[in-house]
């Protein structure tokens, strides 16, 4: 069961991990979903450069303890996606594209953002 919930843990962490990359353009769509985005990638920004752990990372622990398992080596990122998803060696290119794909989802929402707002004709 814990493995189950483990598993889970890590698929939810992904999903968490594409949002932050890539949820800037749902506020193309979505143009209000914007806040719940900066939350998100403020808090990534936070976990990779402090040494405040994430959330989702403490529950995989709780979850691999319960097996008997140790906690992750390193973390999430280090276990799962350093070296397996990105290779070693292209770990700060990936962190500047992906500064880059956010800047321009924001930039890409705020210019939508205020085309919309031009185009609002006011109702007397």
């Amino acid at each position: 069961m814990f493995g189950l919930l483990a598993a889970a843990t890590v698929v939810v962490h992904f999903a968490a991990l594409l949002y932050i990359g890539f949820g800037g353009f749902l506020a193309w769509k979505w143009p209000k979903s914007i806040f719940i985005h900066v939350f998100f990638a403020i808090w990534g920004v936070l976990v990779n450069s402090t040494p405040v752990q994430c959330p989702l990372t403490a529950v995989e622990n709780y979850f691999r303890a319960e097996q008997g398992l140790g906690p992750l080596p390193g973390g999430f990122n280090e276990y799962y996606v350093y070296g397996t998803l990105v290779p070693e060696g292209h770990v700060d290119l990936v962190a500047a594209v992906a500064l880059l794909v956010l800047v321009f989802s924001y930039v890409g929402a705020y210019l939508l953002w205020r085309n919309r707002k031009s185009l609002m004709v006011p109702v007397k």
